[in-house]
This record gives C-alpha cells, structure tokens and sequence, in this order.
C-alpha cells in the first residue's frame, strides 16, 4: 500500500494539492509500520510464534510516536491501535508467548520494559524447564545416594542447572539461533514453543493455490495429480527447467 502511494506521489505529484499531497505522505508514513509488521508476521521463513509479541509491542510503540506528530491521521491510528489492543490484549500478556518471545536469541528481554511482562515469560520458562538428558543419572542406578556417598549433597541439582543455562543465555551478546545449541535445555523449551507460524497466512496461500489448480475444469485430477501439481506449485523456486 505505501509503495502505491509513494509512485502516486512520484508520477500524479502535479495533479494533486499540496492539502492532498501532504495527508497521502503523513498516511504513507502512518501506515508503514503496520505494513511491515503484516509482512513480517506473514511470513513463511525466519519467523516463529515468538515473533508475535515483540512485533505488535513495536508497532503499538511507532505508532504512538506517529501519533504525537500527525494533522490528519490520529482517528487512524487510534483507530488501529484500538483493534490492536482489542485483538491481541489478552496475547500481550499471555505468558506462554512471552516465554516464546524471550526464548528468541534475536529478542531475549530487550523487546519491552515492562519489568512485569518479563517476569511473566521467566516464570513461565523456569517452571517449564526439563531435565537435560544429559546429566541424567545412569539407569543401572549406579549414582550413589545420600547414604552411600557423604559428598552427594554437594552436587549442582537439575533445577540449579537449568537456571544456569537460562542464565548464560539471557547474559550472552550473540542474537543467533545457533547460540541455543550452547544450551539444550533452553534449546529444548525454545522448539517447543517456537514451532508454530505467528499466523496462518502459509496455510491461506496453500488453500488458494489449491483453488487455483482444482478448478471446475480440472475437477477429474485425482488425489495423488493434485498434490503433485500442489507441490510443485508451492515449491517452483527450487526447481530449474532450463536446458
């Protein structure tokens, strides 16, 4: 949308008021958060549920500052940030996705100071902790226990040890993914709430692209046709027909 108005102003620029040209560039500039925002959270790569809620804070927090500065799109932007708070308000502060969104080397805590939102998703997190395989004791029951070995109490707990992961990860600078590796508990936490799509607009463009393929003059395609047609459409990028 704001690319349709950015070549409206360059090409029809001479036919427009300075009232007209000046409200289409303060809509452009209102509009474009959310339209990259839209973009971000429609994606089909790069993009996990925990890129939810660090988006929609950062779009409430543009548009917030937009609005301090607009003449003619404050009704907008109240507007939208009325439908934001009312479609996502219980999400905000759902601790599930904040966890998520914290679990996201790309974000970790540096998404929004509200101490209390933080608070939420780390609680969420440190109850949520598994042991790490790893450190399991052997299943022959060869670890000693208290009785058996005097110094037993002097060994890190599981639970100490998951704290300690979640720690030197939330301490560490690198904001890539491969940094979860470094902690298999986090790691193991982070796939498990970071496997689903923050929207369904994957599932939108295959449906579409079905109905492209299985139109009433194709509708003898039987199952297995179908699909192939389906995957191969979906997937066209990957494949090279040249000679």
């Amino acid at each position: 949308m704001t690319t349709l108005i950015d070549k409206l102003l360059l090409y029809e620029s001479a036919r427009l008021s300075p009232v007209e040209i000046a409200f289409l560039e303060e809509y452009a500039k209102t509009m474009g958060p959310l339209a990259k925002a839209l973009n971000i959270l429609q994606s089909e790569a790069d993009v996990q549920m925990g890129w939810l809620l660090p988006t929609l804070t950062l779009l409430i927090t543009k548009l917030h500052k937009i609005r301090t500065s607009c003449r003619y799109c404050k009704p907008l932007v109240d507007a939208v940030q009325e439908g934001l708070q009312r479609r996502f308000e219980d999400m905000l502060l759902e601790p599930e996705f904040i966890a998520a969104a914290i679990l996201v080397p790309k974000f970790k805590t540096s998404w929004t100071s509200e101490e209390n939102v933080i608070k939420l998703g780390l609680d969420y997190i440190k109850d949520h902790l598994e042991e790490d395989p790893s450190h399991q004791s052997p299943a022959n029951g060869s670890s000693a226990s208290d009785d058996e070995d005097f110094f037993a109490s002097m060994k890190t707990s599981d639970g100490q040890e998951n704290i300690k992961q979640l720690e030197g990860y939330l301490a560490s600078k690198v904001d890539h993914k491969d940094i979860l590796k470094s902690y298999p508990v986090v790691c193991k936490l982070s796939l498990k709430l970071n496997t689903t799509l923050p929207a369904s607009a994957a599932c939108e463009r295959l449906f579409s692209t079905a109905g492209l393929i299985f139109s009433p003059r194709r509708a003898r395609l039987d199952a297995k046709n179908f699909e192939n047609q389906l995957l191969l459409k979906r997937n066209k990028k990957y494949f090279s027909f040249s000679k």
